[in-house]
Order: structure tokens, then C-alpha cells, then sequence
């Protein structure tokens, strides 16, 4: 595989994760925890499915501790977080707060070996802090204190998928095809948590069904493995720059799906958290 097919199959990745909040508010209500075990499922079902023509493919199940805390800790932790302040919080002001973590990753990769703070990294944070407060200060009718958890959650969860992804960096020699082992196990903690703190809701329309359907193949899914063989065997300033569309596209969904309502504070705050993150990953395109 050349690092441009490479590339190309990690940028698709974006278009999948774009599409991550509109197919979750499609599922309905039902609880975060559960829509994680159902999807990770599902996910890691299908995976493992192509295993059974690669039969080689179940070594790389065998990994060091280190792996599989980053793998699930990521997975887990990012998607319960996200799926439950999607459950709580306006769609769309949680969809930008939790896409702060392109932002986030050329933060935290500064403080990598070899890497530093520029001035552009702080101009670009500094932008996606003025559209995060944009969000709460564009909003009139205000905030229900009930909304609160939720946006907290989705801020929350760009911190943890941005310190996955670097730490990820760290674990190379890690193959794609441990990712479903990571799925599988993140289905499992979610299913516990679930049965702990939730009451079980099951889908009511063949169209929440298929939402998470579409959520286990391709968000929830088949994107974790093209981002791995893009960021391992592509180029990594291409897909680290191409990634703050994402917010933009997630919005754009959301709003032509009829979850959002398009205002002036949310386009604003999409294009000051989006190029706030351009501008810190300069250095990604002079290449």
C-alpha cells in the first residue's frame, strides 16, 4: 500500500465521524452506554468477521497492557462521553465542544520529543476558545441546568480522544487489526455499565434501527480502522490538518437533518474553532 492510497483511506475516516452526531441523535433515546455497547458491537462483529478469511489476523490480539489501556481507554471513554452529551446538551453546541480535539492534538503533539509551542499554536488555541465561549454567549435563551453535564461531558471527551490519538502515536507497531479487539472489549465495559446505571430503551422505529446500524459500520466502526492504516502508512500532516473539517461537516449534518437550527453563534463558533485549528496546524501544510 502507498502512503497516498494510505491517506486516502484515513480521510474517509473524517467524512464517518462527521456523520457521528446526526446518526446518534437519529437513534432516539436511548441511554449512552447502551448505544455504546450496541454500536462497539456491532463494530467489532463485523471485524472480527473478516477474520475468519485471515485466520493470521487474531494474533495481533495479542498486545502489551499498555496497548489495550490506550486502545479501550480511548474508544470507551470518548464515545460514552460524547453519546452522553448528545443525550443531555443541544446537538450542535455539544458536537463543536467535543471537535475541539483536532485543536487539542496539535496542542498536546507540541510537548512531544522533537516538537514545540509556536505562537501559532497559541493564536490557533486562543481561536477555539473564543468560539467555545462564543457558544455559550451566542446562546439567548440560555442554557437548562440540566444541560449542563452534557456540555461538560463533550469537553471532557475532546480531551480524552486528543491524548488517545497522541499517545497512539507511541504504539506504531501496534497492527489495524488489533482495533477490534478494542471494540470488542469497549462493547463489553459499556454493556456493564449499562446494566449498572441505566435502564434498557429499546429502538421504537426501523429508522432508530438502522441509525445504529449505520453507527456500528461506520463512525463506531470501520473509521477507527482506516484512521489506524491512514495515521501508520499515510501522511500524517495531511490527515491531521483534513481533520478540522470535521466540526464544520458535523454541524452542516446536523442542521440539514433538522437537529439544529442554523444561527449566527453557530456558524461563527464553527468557523473560529475550525480555523483556530488550521491556524495552529500551520506547520502541517506547508508540506
Amino acid at each position: 500500500m502507498t502512503p497516498r492510497t494510505a491517506t486516502l483511506i484515513g480521510l474517509t475516516a473524517i467524512i464517518m465521524w462527521s456523520l457521528l452526531a446526526v446518526l446518534t441523535v437519529a437513534t432516539g433515546k436511548i441511554p449512552a452506554f447502551q448505544l455504546a455497547a450496541m454500536t462497539f458491537a456491532i463494530g467489532a462483529l463485523v471485524a472480527f468477521a473478516t477474520f475468519i478469511f485471515r485466520p493470521s489476523a487474531f494474533a495481533a490480539l495479542k498486545q502489551p497492557l499498555a496497548a489495550w489501556v490506550v486502545g479501550v481507554g480511548g474508544l470507551f471513554g470518548y464515545h460514552a462521553l460524547y453519546f452522553l452529551a448528545l443525550r443531555f446538551a443541544p446537538p450542535a453546541e455539544a458536537g463543536l465542544l467535543s471537535y475541539l480535539w483536532p485543536l487539542l492534538i496539535v496542542l498536546f503533539s507540541a510537548f512531544l520529543p522533537g516538537e514545540r509551542l509556536a505562537p501559532h499554536h497559541i493564536v490557533g488555541a486562543s481561536l477555539g476558545f473564543v468560539g467555545t465561549v462564543l457558544l455559550f454567549g451566542g446562546n439567548a435563551s440560555g442554557f437548562a441546568p440540566g444541560q449542563i453535564p452534557g456540555l461538560a461531558a463533550a469537553f471532557v471527551a475532546a480531551f480524552v480522544w486528543a491524548s488517545y490519538s497522541v499517545m497512539s502515536r507511541w504504539l506504531k507497531a501496534v497492527p489495524t487489526d488489533a482495533v477490534a479487539g478494542f471494540c470488542l472489549v469497549t462493547a463489553l465495559l459499556a454493556a456493564i455499565v449499562h446494566r449498572i446505571v441505566e435502564t434498557t430503551v429499546w429502538p421504537e422505529t426501523s429508522g432508530q434501527w438502522l441509525a445504529i446500524a449505520a453507527l456500528g459500520v461506520g463512525p463506531v466502526g470501520a473509521a477507527f480502522f482506516t484512521w489506524d492504516i491512514g495515521m501508520k502508512r499515510g501522511d500524517i500532516r495531511v490527515l491531521g490538518a483534513a481533520s478540522y473539517a470535521t466540526p464544520l461537516l458535523s454541524t452542516a449534518f446536523l442542521i440539514l437533518a433538522g437537529f439544529a437550527q442554523p444561527t449566527a453563534a453557530i456558524a461563527i463558533a464553527a468557523i473560529l474553532i475550525a480555523g483556530g485549528g488550521l491556524f495552529a496546524a500551520k506547520d502541517m501544510w506547508r508540506k
